[in-house]
């Protein structure tokens, strides 16, 4: 078999040739050559892989003057290079080139023609539909440079007749839709969106099988005008239906980018460095794109244009429903798209893969936040830093981003309360200690309210709401500080110079442990109300420091020079005696107990003021919190509890 392939005059001149020679494709594209840089560029390289003899014979004008250039070649020759061209004068009825590739290669033919005859395999007619499709793109980009081209197949075997097929400018068929859409891209390290998109074109040709005859359909990305990539297995699945009209017509689908252009590789048949998906997994990847971002873009388009008219999406919905009980809604959260030839088994899978790893990713999260809870330190300087971040954790994977803020809120909240639940149950890391080490139960309770030895002024980050959620908001909150510090945002102070004095006083009476103490917890307000919060470890009996508020009251009271009127007081632990409650009325649910009395000066009877005293256990104060918080958490779904067997 020898193949002739002759233009009509444009001649092999210097920078053809150069062109001829170059091995880098690219190097074709910034020559000043009508149209040269839109083409795939490896038809040189096909040359040697199929043939073992060439010549080139081109008669040109240059001028004034004919040229003509000749180059033969044939194996076991390993280089051409501008030496084998040889030029001379040439004479004007020859103008034009003509390429002959001769010397067959056996083992091509037996590769591509699985046993046709070359005669049936490469006729006149097949050539015409085989260079339609693939050169379809080109010819049509190069409309108006071509004019009104004619390309003529001749083809002349020893037992038959000479065949002749033409392909026109009149056979190029119109396209039938076309569509531009925009690819977002995301950043390569983390695969967040930038804001940023290329812009893909896809062309879609439907011809018309008994006028066009195409021995297939064929989609693919494109590159310099050319098909580089087919793609059409991804939507037509079986041999039969790539190779045979869909609805009576033959699809040409074409897409095109920029992007591609400049990711085509030299060979112009795949493109480099497009990663699957971003992130890449490969640390050195610069790329924008990634093919799963440009399928999920271009496959609904591309669907629409080629589906056969046999398929319908709906009854595989209602296989998908009816079998698998997976519904529309389903699809849409997990954005799974029912792709032509999928089953609704090969779907169904998908949908439970997302649900599943979304579980799993959720999961992991949970888990590492129980385990991040229970070795919580409520005394350490980051503590509630590490709450933040443990609930911004749980929260970046909830399905609402518009709740996101509210949500940080309940999941912060919730893992609060059930720090203080394992803390009052000493199920805390920390609080495993061996036999030679302080227990330190009350501390790391009262840390977890407010962090001690802190004022509002420098730590307004706390979780006071565990009693109220109006206490969050008073003006000041003050945590084992000197007491005659406290002012007003007036710089007024709200005590008597002499009132730590007067504490170190009234605590001197009791044991030396608490010599230097003040309330553990006092928080003010401009109306004229204090809060008492005094905290007992476990095990140790409230009923022995029922005084200490009344006590606590007065001296707020007669040393803020009448500015605070309201007192309330809470004293939390876990254990108390109810017979010595003598004027304490239990709650109707929990375990506390409350008191409320005209506050009087005890020398001489004149009102102070109110009080309102709570005694509290640990429990009560976790069930209220966690009260307050269920309604948002059944909402989100989102449960911290940990089991009791548990450590």
């Amino acid at each position: 078999m020898v193949i002739f392939c002759k233009d009509n005059g444009c001649g092999l001149g210097e920078d053809q040739l150069k062109a001829f020679l170059t091995k880098d494709t690219s190097y074709k594209d910034d020559l000043s050559i009508s149209g040269i840089g839109k083409c795939k560029g490896a038809g040189r390289i096909q040359f040697f892989h199929h043939f073992s003899a060439l010549s080139i014979d081109s008669t040109y004008r240059q001028e004034s003057d004919i040229i003509r250039c000749e180059m033969h070649y044939s194996e076991p020759q390993k280089q051409i290079d501008s030496d084998d061209f040889r030029f001379g004068s040439g004479s004007e009825s020859t103008i034009g080139t003509v390429i002959k590739l001769a010397q067959f290669k056996e083992s091509v033919r037996s590769r591509i023609t699985h046993g046709d005859a070359l005669s049936s395999f490469f006729s006149a007619s097949m050539l015409k539909k085989q260079m339609l499709v693939a050169f379809l793109q080109r010819l049509i980009g190069l409309d108006s440079r071509l004019g009104d081209f004619e390309i003529n197949f001749t083809t002349c075997h020893w037992q038959n007749s000479e065949q002749i097929d033409l392909l026109k400018r009149s056979d190029l068929p119109p396209v039938t839709a076309e569509r531009v859409v925009e690819v977002e891209e995301r950043d390569p390290s983390t695969g967040n969106t930038l804001g940023t998109s290329q812009s893909f074109k896809i062309s879609h040709f439907q011809l018309d099988a008994g006028q066009y005859g195409l021995p297939k359909n064929s989609i693919a990305f494109c590159a310099k005008s050319s098909p580089v990539k087919d793609i059409t297995p991804r939507y037509l699945r079986t041999r039969t239906e790539q190779n045979n009209p869909v609805g009576g017509f033959h699809h040409i689908v074409l897409i095109e980018s920029d992007y591609l252009d400049q990711r085509v590789n030299e060979q112009r048949d795949d493109f480099d460095s497009i990663p699957l998906e971003i992130p890449s997994g490969d640390m050195f990847s610069s790329e924008k794109l990634s093919y799963i971002a440009i399928h999920d873009v271009i496959d609904p388009v591309i669907d629409e244009m080629v589906v056969p008219a046999i398929w319908n999406k709906e009854e595989v919905l209602k296989e998908i429903t009816d079998q698998f009980g997976i519904s529309e809604d389903m699809l849409q959260d997990t954005t799974t798209r029912i792709v032509y030839g999928e089953s609704a088994q090969s779907v169904a899978e998908r949908v439970l893969k997302k649900y599943q790893e979304r579980v799993v990713d959720e999961t992991a999260e949970i888990f590492n936040l129980k385990e991040e809870i229970i070795k919580a330190e409520p005394d350490s300087e980051e503590f509630r830093r590490k709450i933040n971040e443990l609930s911004w954790k749980y929260t970046s994977s909830l399905k609402n981003f518009d709740m996101a803020n509210l949500s940080q809120l309940i999941v912060r909240r919730a893992a609060i309360v059930q720090i203080l639940d394992l803390a009052c149950r000493k199920k805390l890391a920390m609080q495993t200690l061996n036999n030679e080490s302080r227990r330190k139960d009350e501390r790391i309770i009262h840390s977890i309210f407010f962090p001690m030895r802190k004022d509002s002024t420098e730590f307004a980050d706390h979780d006071i709401w565990l009693l109220s959620e109006e206490y969050h908001y008073y003006d000041y909150i003050a945590s084992d500080v000197p007491l005659a510090n406290i002012t007003w945002d007036d710089s007024s102070k709200v005590f008597e110079s002499d009132i730590d004095q007067e504490f170190q006083k009234l605590l001197a009476k009791r044991s030396d442990d608490n010599g230097g103490k003040r309330p553990d917890i006092a928080l003010f307000s401009k109306e004229g109300s204090a809060i008492i919060v005094e905290f007992k470890a476990p095990g140790v009996s409230m009923d022995d420091h029922i005084g200490d508020l009344s006590e606590y009251a007065h001296l707020l009271a007669a040393k803020s020079g009448g500015k605070l009127k309201k007192l309330y007081g809470y004293l939390i632990g876990d254990t108390v005696n109810p017979l010595r409650l003598q004027g304490w009325t239990p709650f109707p649910t929990g375990k506390g107990w409350f008191q409320s009395s005209a506050l009087l000066d005890p020398g001489t009877r004149q009102q102070l003021g109110e009080t309102y005293f709570e005694i509290l256990h640990f429990s009560d104060v976790i069930d209220r919190a966690k009260k307050r918080i269920g309604a948002y958490q059944n909402k989100l779904k989102f449960n911290l509890e940990i089991p009791q067997n548990d450590h």
